[in-house]
């Protein structure tokens, strides 16, 4: 993209779709640097749009990392050669995130943009549930077997991360320690939530009564919100509902910093995950469809 080529890329955003990048969010992202134009991606036909990508990033990162927008012009009668090229622009490791309904996931809107996906090479397709807490529903009942304390060093959080992913359900820390081993994820995961825009200091580390760390909470933000930024429990203590601990403080500190609505997601195929949302009050609201 260059500068020039704006009005014609907001043109193409007021076609409605499956994208989650509208007209406003691609003028709003554009401002913040969550998009750039070294990260948006034309194919053209003569002086037209015949298609366009739009990637995401952190505004303080140096590399896209999530597909947000493929778009192919009416007179395109099969997008999906052109939408492989143009994935292909941007280097892995990246991801395509689609959200939809619920009863949305063989829309063929979405299955048209899933092979697109699969033929650039992001072939594996992970399923999360999206959750969210609303004022509306009573908070969970708040722990009172744990201790939660903050610390301002990133390598305390680094090592729980670290400990956490051994033999995490999660598909996303699996696929991360195999391409980077669990310290590089576990460095990686913690660099990326200082750059949310949530509150680094509401981050909670919980321990036992003996004093022995069971896990770690860690309340956040993203562009649309409060979400549930990240919690897992550490091999040696699962399997004693401790996650459901974890849940409250985040839901707990969330709401007494004003939140009205938190969001999350977790894999479908993560079930005691899932389960500790459905216990805590979280309902689904959507799916994201995940192609990495």
């Amino acid at each position: 993209m260059v500068e020039g080529d704006l009005d014609s890329i907001l043109t193409c955003l007021e076609t409605p779709s499956v994208n989650s990048t509208t007209r406003q969010r691609f003028v709003d992202y554009l401002k913040t640097g969550s998009y750039r134009p070294e990260w948006t991606w034309l194919a053209l036909d003569g002086a037209q749009i015949a298609g366009l990508a739009v990637w995401w990033g952190f505004p303080a990162g140096d590399r896209p990392l999530a597909l947000d927008c493929l778009y192919a012009a009416p007179s395109v009668a099969d997008p999906v050669p052109m939408w492989t090229s143009l994935i292909r622009k941007v280097p892995p490791p990246v991801e395509y995130h689609i959200f939809v309904l619920p009863d949305g996931r063989d829309d063929p809107e979405v299955s048209v943009r899933l092979t697109a996906a699969a033929a650039a090479g992001l072939t594996k397709l992970t399923e999360r549930f999206r959750y969210e807490w609303t004022a509306d529903v009573p908070l969970p009942d708040r722990s009172t077997r744990l201790r939660f304390a903050a610390d301002p060093d990133d390598e305390a959080f680094i090592d729980a991360f670290r400990r956490i992913s051994e033999g995490s359900l999660d598909v996303a820390t699996r696929a991360g320690i195999e391409r980077l081993g669990a310290r590089a994820l576990a460095e990686e995961d913690v660099a990326h939530y200082r750059m949310m825009p949530g509150p680094r200091d509401l981050w909670r580390l919980a321990y036992d009564a003996d004093g022995e760390l069971v896990g770690c909470a860690l309340p956040s933000a993203n562009d649309g919100g409060p979400v549930v930024g990240y919690l897992g429990v550490v091999p040696e203590h699962r399997g004693h509902g401790y996650v459901d601990d974890l849940l409250a403080e985040i839901t707990w500190l969330l709401a007494e910093a004003g939140a009205t609505c938190i969001r999350a997601d977790t894999d479908t195929t993560n079930a005691p995950m899932a389960a500790a949302f459905d216990r805590a009050g979280y309902r689904v609201f959507a799916i994201r469809l995940v192609a990495s």
